[in-house]
């Protein structure tokens, strides 16, 4: 066995709280799912928990490695990470009521392909995920109990999946919050600048995160 009852209860129980804290992510579909409807919002955590796994690929075969020796890389992800949130922030400032948030109609199929992979920008370009597994995941891992590789990709899998319930029960939350705020065109302008401000604090945030090693 990979590993014992205690270990992965632990961890089972950590990455549940780590996906209600307040971050980047959660915070991204909160704002999506009051302005656009539940579904947007599951679509954006399908996009979010898809990076995950490519940051649990990376961890396991040691590539994120680099990002945490490489400042260069390191600043090049980071600069692109916050461009794109400027991006939306800038799409949210511009949208009227009719438009980011109004709900009106049915998403077409190339809009859940866009917003899917929205979800996976947002977390892919965001450097401190890919350190923060390659801090988080070893920590549950045991040399003694088989392949380091395999324990890091199985305890990644587990942590996605933790994580899509959470973000999932946030995203409905939000939606049916949404769902009442954009009753209103008052509400559902207010709603747009909100998430522009959000997205612009999410960039700064990430646009001055420095460079560590240690």
């Amino acid at each position: 066995m990979l590993f014992s009852f205690e270990t992965l209860g632990l961890f089972i129980v950590t990455s549940a709280v780590l996906g209600l804290a307040p971050g980047p992510d959660n915070i991204f579909i909160l704002t999506q799912s009051a302005l656009s409807g539940r579904k947007v919002g599951l679509v954006v955590t399908l996009g979010l928990c898809t990076g995950i796994l490519v940051h649990t690929m990376l961890v396991a075969v040691g590539v994120s490695v680099i990002f945490r020796t490489s400042e260069i890389a390191f600043t090049i992800l980071k600069l692109a990470g916050a461009s794109y949130l400027a991006y939306l922030a800038f799409q949210a400032f511009r949208a009227g009521a009719s438009e980011l948030g109004s709900g009106k109609g049915k998403p077409t199929t190339l809009n859940m392909r866009r917003l899917y992979m929205r979800g996976i920008l947002m977390n892919v370009t965001n450097p401190k995920v890919a350190v923060f597994f390659l801090a988080f995941l070893p920590q549950f891992a045991d040399p003694s109990r088989g392949a380091v590789s395999l324990q890091l990709f199985t305890l990644g899998i587990i942590f996605d999946i933790v994580t899509l319930m959470v973000f999932t029960v946030i995203s409905l939350g939000a939606g049916y919050l949404g769902d009442w705020l954009r009753k209103t065109r008052g509400a559902q302008i207010a709603l747009n600048y909100i998430a522009g401000t959000i997205f612009l604090a999410l960039a700064f945030r990430l646009v001055t995160t420095r460079f560590s090693s240690s």
